[in-house]
């Protein structure tokens, strides 16, 4: 049964093997490969048609026919779903024939390409960058293309995984400040969170996120050394007066209130201390000044009875 079963699949092997398609590839002749690669093109046959048009391309390069072939042999490649390489073939076409009926739609292409290859928000976004240069490329240059619409709507969908990944980074941090090293987590939670709401000033993060700006700003402040606490106290404050003005009817309005107000409760306990301290510090300076003039004193009277 076994050995059935083996010629059977020897003798398809065989049959493919002598099949219209394996005939054309062993073909030499440039003008069956083009028609043939064209034919598999128009059919669907996608794989095929790229070990036909990679047989014939080196060939007719320069030629007429190089044009269209170029273009089918890079859409090949989209419709296979191997997006980078169609995007880097849509692109050589659009330098080679950015004259074509077909540049714009290279160009096009190009950007969605490498649009349909950009990762989820959580992961590197280099290839994301590349996909919006390229976008800003077409819609520069074809800005009364039919696709225009549809390329601002990618780029918006890219720049929204930019936002929601730059979001998901400072929520990392806010995680991280009551970890081993809170002060080096506080301070990266506060430039973090000032950079995003520069960067993204229409965000629907910015609220909470500044709300969490009051939270750290107080936390950080609390936890620092007593040179420094002043200045971070006073910035606390200002973040809570800033979120006043930006969110008057936030659902965080009261918590700002009451980090607001442990804020203002550690500020005067610490201005209490310093003057305490500085009073002290007076008091002790005052102390050896008069010790000293008491010396030179005594050392002069002592000095005067001696002669």
């Amino acid at each position: 049964m076994q050995s059935k079963s083996l010629l059977f699949l020897s003798l398809l092997f065989l049959i493919a093997s002598c099949g219209p398609f394996s005939k054309l590839e062993k073909s030499t002749n440039w003008e069956e490969l083009y028609n043939g690669a064209n034919k598999y093109y128009q059919e669907g046959e996608y794989g095929k048609a790229i070990i036909l048009y990679e047989k014939v391309l080196p060939v007719i390069k320069g030629s007429e026919k190089a044009e269209l072939a170029e273009y089918n042999y890079a859409n090949c490649h989209f419709k296979t779903k191997r997006y980078i390489e169609a995007a880097g073939y849509f692109s050589t076409f659009y330098r080679t024939y950015n004259r074509s009926p077909l540049a714009e739609e290279a160009l096009f292409m190009n950007a969605y390409s490498l649009y349909l290859d950009a990762p989820d928000y959580n992961l590197d976004q280099q290839s994301s960058r590349e996909a919006v240069a390229a976008i800003q490329q077409f819609v520069t240059r074809f800005p009364a293309s039919a696709s225009y619409e549809r390329a601002m709507e990618m780029l918006t969908d890219l720049e929204g995984r930019f936002e929601q990944k730059a979001f998901s980074e400072a929520e990392m941090y806010y995680r991280l400040k009551d970890g081993l090293f809170p002060g080096d987590f506080y301070r990266a939670c506060i430039i973090n969170f000032q950079n995003f709401a520069k960067d993204y000033p229409e965000s629907k993060h910015n609220e909470e996120l500044a709300y969490k700006l009051v939270e750290v700003g107080f936390g950080y402040a609390e936890n620092s050394a007593f040179d420094k606490k002043e200045e971070r106290l006073n910035n606390a404050l200002g973040f809570a007066s800033t979120f006043y003005r930006k969110y008057p009817s936030s659902q965080y309005m009261g918590d700002v209130k009451e980090y607001e107000s442990d804020t203002r409760k550690e500020l005067d306990a610490h201005l209490k201390l310093k003057k305490e301290y500085a009073d002290r510090n007076a008091a002790a300076q005052a102390k050896i000044a008069a010790d000293a003039e008491a010396k030179v004193a005594a050392e002069t009277k002592s000095n005067e009875e001696n002669k």
